[in-house]
């Protein structure tokens, strides 16, 4: 069954699509099969794969979430064989409102994926920018989560709110949900303050925070206006190399975790037969 993982920060410009959308890419080089369910009513992950928003203005996650449709009719192919998307567009901001006085209203995308479950090896969620009723839906669904945070302290201040949030999830909803990590983001290496931030962080949540450190990248930055992730438009760039060694680190983990599940033994898989599977996909 697919894990399911949302990436969420209630704060905005944190590059939180930008990891969702270039993880996801990383993951199906890997050749995990993978979709991205766009649930930011923006729809900037939608637009970062390349879709037009005619192609589906009558069938995206918000017809999937309000049962208008079934989700397999709201799912779009990209350029990359094993990625996958579900888009979204602004008629996903009236969502909340709609599903206020509907019955199990936080379990509305959890059930709308069981058709799925056996379709994919990941299932990616961009969750909008607050921690509003499309992000309660989207921990009620989610196995795990990620929070993409930039190095500076003002994303660390809204940390906590969030923490809350999640506990608050396990507690009434989703007791199964697990954070796999913190991921930094927009990294810049000659900055002292990112320094300070980026130890502050490490310091306090251990081996929670993913090795990988996302750069501030000029191709990272353009890659979206061209409708591709990071590995399609400049592969040798410092931005693909980080989602590519993100994308590797999560795999390592998720099948030491499931090696552990099943045999009880915490056994780590070889770090080179990830590394063959993704360097011989993009070359």
């Amino acid at each position: 069954m697919a894990k399911i993982i949302a990436l969420m920060n209630q704060k905005g410009g944190v590059g939180k699509t930008t990891t969702t959308i270039n993880l996801a890419a990383c993951l199906a080089v890997a050749e995990k099969k993978t979709l991205v369910i766009d649930l930011d009513p923006q729809g900037n992950g939608s637009v970062s794969l390349g879709l037009d928003s005619s192609q589906h203005t009558n069938s995206n996650v918000y017809h999937a979430m309000i049962g208008r449709t079934d989700i397999r009719e709201a799912i779009y192919e990209t350029e990359l064989p094993n990625l996958h998307i579900c888009p979204s567009d602004n008629n996903l901001s009236g969502a909340e409102i709609e599903l206020v006085s509907e019955f199990a209203r936080e379990s509305k995308l959890k059930t709308a994926f069981m058709p799925i479950m056996d379709s994919y090896d990941y299932i990616l969620i961009d969750c909008p920018p607050s921690l509003g009723l499309l992000t309660v839906n989207a921990l009620n669904a989610a196995d795990s989560f990620i929070v993409p945070m930039q190095t500076e302290y003002l994303a660390m201040e809204g940390l906590a709110q969030l923490i809350n949030t999640v506990k608050l999830i396990k507690a009434n909803l989703n007791p199964a949900l697990e954070m796999d990590g913190i991921v930094l983001t927009m990294f810049d290496g000659r900055a002292s303050l990112h320094k300070q931030v980026s130890e502050e962080i490490r310091r306090h949540f251990g081996d929670k925070v993913f090795q990988a450190v996302i750069p501030r990248n000029v191709k990272l930055a353009e890659c979206p206006s061209f409708g591709k992730p990071i590995i399609l438009y400049d592969i040798e760039s410092k931005g693909s190399e980080a989602y590519l060694a993100l994308a590797k680190e999560l795999i390592i983990k998720d099948r030491a975790q499931s090696v552990e599940t099943q045999n009880g033994l915490p056994e780590v898989p070889s770090v080179d037969n990830v590394d063959n599977t993704l360097q011989g996909n993009i070359q």
